[in-house]
């Protein structure tokens, strides 16, 4: 396993950080479709002894997720994105089928341990769909453009030696605000690999969205195990109508049995802190995303390694 990270924003300050806790991979957002901004942004990072081994984030798919009118040209999009990633040699692409959005919190001040401030959801605070959602496509449609853009990325991925990994919906409910959701159960993974056998069509394990759907997570570790290419390693309390964040150490989910899950399966990819409590003294930046909670889970993670038995570099 290694320990990757996001930084906000990418710093000689950060990557230091991240180079003297033992981080070893850096995750990036979407670069655009430049080749020489992927490569310079590439080449910044291992200047300071690190790799970029994930991109993620803010990727310009809506229109295929929806079946909009844009759809075949954000295909043919990351299409171009995929063959300069396989040119740099980064090796996988997190993305996510949330239409409508990306992962929505109601909070982003609630109290934590000792006052840290950490993000919450509360479904009942959300306000009701309006009718300008009715044209929205079924969970049906959503998953039969799932299986278009699957169809038709994939062949380009192996080609280019790359990894798609699928992010669950955060929260991991079926409708959000009008927009259905299809990512958001153990299920829902297992249809997704049977989509397509390919090599490339992996997923991303975010540890505390599957939390928010209320399974065990070294079992759904066990269960999903060759699919599993990328984690997100964080934690919450509650269900997926009502949760807080949590430090890496106190939510709900045993920890030690997850990461012993993970060496069992025989993970060997990135594995990245996730959304982090806002610490005293920290201005307040990208909720989830400030950097004194990253080091402390960072701390945490190579513990549990070293733990279970596992290479932590």
């Amino acid at each position: 396993m290694r320990i990757a990270i996001v930084m906000t924003p990418i710093s000689d300050h950060h990557l230091r950080l991240a180079g003297q806790v033992g981080v070893s991979d850096v995750v990036i957002r979407y670069p655009g479709l430049e080749y020489s901004e992927l490569a310079d942004q590439k080449a910044m990072i291992e200047s300071f002894g690190l790799g970029v081994s994930v991109i993620e984030g803010y990727l310009p798919i809506e229109d295929i997720k929806l079946g909009g009118p844009q759809r075949d040209a954000e295909i043919e999009q990351m299409k171009i994105l995929i063959r300069n990633m396989g040119r740099a040699g980064i090796g996988l692409l997190c993305y996510n089928f949330i239409a409508g959005g990306d992962w929505a919190r109601t909070s982003v001040n609630e109290k934590g341990r000792g006052g840290a401030l950490v993000t919450g959801f509360d479904l009942s605070d959300l306000p009701q769909a309006t009718s300008s959602k009715a044209g929205l496509p079924s969970a049906e449609r959503l998953w039969e453009n799932l299986d278009t853009f699957l169809e038709r990325i994939l062949p380009v991925a192996e080609e280019c030696g790359v990894t798609l990994a699928m992010h669950p919906d955060d929260p991991p409910i079926s409708n959000f605000q009008g927009f259905p959701r299809i990512m958001n159960s153990v299920e829902g993974f297992e249809r997704l690999v049977g989509l397509s056998s390919s090599p490339a069509n992996g997923i991303c394990f975010c540890q505390g969205t599957f939390a928010e759907m209320g399974v065990d997570i070294p079992s759904s570790i066990r269960r999903l195990g060759p699919h599993i290419k990328y984690v997100h390693f964080r934690d919450i309390r509650g269900t997926s109508s009502r949760f807080v964040e949590t430090f890496h150490d106190e939510g709900q989910t045993d920890m030690v049995e997850a990461m012993r899950a993970y060496r069992d399966i025989g993970f060997n990819g990135p594995m990245r802190p996730d959304h982090v409590p806002q610490l005293s003294g920290e201005e307040a930046g990208e909720a989830g995303y400030t950097t004194l909670g990253r080091l402390f889970a960072v701390g945490y993670m190579r513990g549990l390694m070293q733990a279970v038995g596992e290479s932590s570099a």
